[in-house]
Order: C-alpha cells, then structure tokens, then sequence
C-alpha cells in the first residue's frame, strides 16, 4: 500500500472507531498527497455521492495565515453542515476549537477555464451572498494541532463540522473596519478589528475556485467557502454556547 493510502486508512479507522491515530506513522510527501488523502477519505465514507456527475462539493474551507503563504482548501462532510442556532452537544469532538469567519456564496457555475482567468476582483463579483460561519475545528490526528502540516492537510485541514448564520446579500465594504465579537461559554468576551489573516475573505477565491476545478469539475451556482478565522482559535468546551457576531453581516451560534 502507499503513504496515501494509509494515511486514508488511519482516518478512516479513526472516523470510524471515534479514536484517534498517530500522524507520525504515515508521513505525507506533499500537498498533492494529502488532497489525494482528503479525495479517498470522501470517496470511502460517500461524503459527496449524491452529487451530480461533474459537480464540486457544496461546502468548502480555504485560507492561509497571510497573502504571501500558499492558501489550503478542503471539501466538507454535508452531513456536518448546520444552520445557526446549531446544537452540537451530540456531535463527537476530540477537540472544540472555534473560528469565527465569513462565508461567501458564489451566483454561477465556475469551471476550470473560468477560474484560470480570475483574480480577486473578478472571483469577488461572482459572489451574490455572505454569511457568519462559525468553524468547529477538531482533528483525528492523536498530535491533535501539534500534527505536522500535511497531515492537518490531510484531515481537511483539521474540520469538524461548520455552522452557518442568516445569508445577507453581499457588498463590498471595508474589511479593515470590520468588528468581530467571540463569545465562549463563561470565558471573557474577545473582539477583534479588520483580522482576517488575508485581509479581504474574498482573497481566497480564485485560489480556492482553481484548486477545486482542478480536475474538471464545475463549482455550482449556490456553493459556499469559508475563507478564515478572525479570531484565532480559542479553545471551548463540551456545554459552552458559541457565539460570533459581525456586526453589519449577522451572527451564528452553536450549542456545544
């Protein structure tokens, strides 16, 4: 067997069993290698079968920690997919990580010649709505955050399920102003001003829109990305309410 293929192997056991494995055991060699672990994962467990022939996924993550660093993108489970107010508290989390982001909603089909053509302010006015979207971030990896890059890659990029606010139509604004408002359980209220590591969410899109044309498939009108945490990643716990505010966008919130 290769390192792909146990790599997948190890996450699915995980998945499965509700356990976690030691990342330390199947070291990946690249970034293609672990999108080829996110593809057999998928495709073992039927995360996307339903999808028409040629369709992307619905939901997806992407974003880096700024705009010089080679941006990461993940397909996501549906059936972790939720509208706000969410209740996760029969959810399975090794970890209860938190990003507040926004996502963003994309009004037309994108194909592989389409995205090749993009750039920010082209991929921005294809978007027609935008969300609060709070990220649950967990990991399968037994070295949890501590996993090395790839294999965090691997076990799309360390997603544990995703909750989405009231969608808003989208318009362009200044996101250097823009407030975000983190409440955890009993922790102290965090605030954060204009953080998004790429400074526009809308950064990711022709990045992201290339990645998942890659292979010929078509990114249908009505699909979603979220583009980043503005709040780092705060730890909760089993029993916090979560909630994320934007003001001007709306807010979601989620029972853990």
């Amino acid at each position: 067997m290769s390192i792909i293929d146990d790599t997948a192997n190890s996450l699915l056991t995980a998945r499965r069993l509700g356990q976690t494995a030691s990342a330390a055991a199947t070291p990946l060699p690249d970034a293609a290698a672990a999108y080829a672990v996110q593809a057999g994962v998928g495709q073992a467990l039927g995360w996307f079968a339903g999808l028409p022939a040629g369709s992307a996924p619905h939901h997806w993550k992407s974003g880096g920690p700024s705009r010089q660093a080679t941006l990461t993108h993940a397909p996501l489970p549906p059936h972790g997919i939720w509208a706000s107010p969410a209740d996760a508290r029969k959810w399975p989390f090794h970890l209860r990580g938190i990003e507040a982001e926004v996502a963003l909603r994309i009004s037309k089909d994108v194909d592989a010649q389409l995205a090749a053509e993009l750039d920010v302010a082209a991929a921005t006015r294809l978007v027609d709505g935008m969300c609060v979207s709070i990220e649950l971030v967990d990991s399968r990896w037994t070295e949890a955050l501590e996993a090395p890059a790839l294999a965090k890659l691997a076990d799309l990029q360390s997603h544990g399920a995703l909750v989405l606010g009231e969608w808003q139509p989208f318009a362009p604004r200044d996101w250097s102003a823009q407030h975000c408002i983190v409440n955890i359980g009993k922790q102290p209220t965090m605030e954060f001003v204009g953080t998004h590591s790429c400074s526009d969410p809308a950064f990711v899109l022709p990045a992201w829109l290339r990645h998942a044309t890659r292979d010929g498939a078509v990114v249908r009108a009505g699909t979603v990305v979220t583009t980043g945490t503005w709040c780092g990643l705060p730890l909760a716990q089993a029993g916090d309410l979560v909630t994320a505010e934007f003001p001007g966008i709306g807010r979601a919130e989620v029972q853990l």
